[in-house]
């Protein structure tokens, strides 16, 4: 095996992982911070999440495909490959739940932002806006689990 698949083979794990760890880091986090009820918690949170998004998340989401096709290329798979296919799909189901949760964690920030600096409770449409991201998370995280499963045993699966 040559230097570069090698090379292509680490950058997907740790693209995986920063994905997989990333996620569960800022779901757990953001989960603590909105048990607390204290909007400068909230707001100091939801502000660490969006750059870590940015930074960690966004990156990831972008060297996936990437390394994954080369990958594929490398070995020889066509992409309509039962596992990769299925992978493809379920990365898709993943990003349609992860934009739309950028957008919200952004409004969580801000919103928790304005009540802190007012020294007021948490506002109702931030609890709201919390409930709808933490909801989106399910289907986000059981797609990347399952993707990361499927690169691991790359069962036979057949369309």
């Amino acid at each position: 095996m040559s230097l570069w698949v090698d090379i292509l083979r680490w950058a997907h794990v740790i693209g995986a992982t920063v994905l997989f760890g990333t996620g569960a880091g800022i779901a757990f986090f953001m989960l603590m911070a909105q048990r607390s009820g204290r909007a400068d918690l909230v707001a100091h949170v939801a502000g660490t999440v969006v750059i870590a998004d940015t930074i960690f998340t966004a990156t990831a989401v972008i060297v996936q495909p990437a390394t994954g096709v080369l990958l594929a290329q490398a070995a020889g798979w066509p992409l309509s490959e039962g596992w990769i296919a299925l992978s493809l799909l379920l990365y898709v189901v993943a990003g349609l739940f992860w934009l739309p949760v950028v957008w919200i964690q952004i409004r969580i920030r801000n919103l928790a932002r304005q009540a802190a600096i007012e020294n007021a409770p948490l506002p109702a449409e931030e609890k709201r806006l919390f409930r709808i991201w933490f909801a989106c998370g399910f289907p986000a995280f059981g797609a990347v689990l399952a993707i990361l499963w499927l690169m691991v045993t790359r069962p036979e699966i057949r369309f």
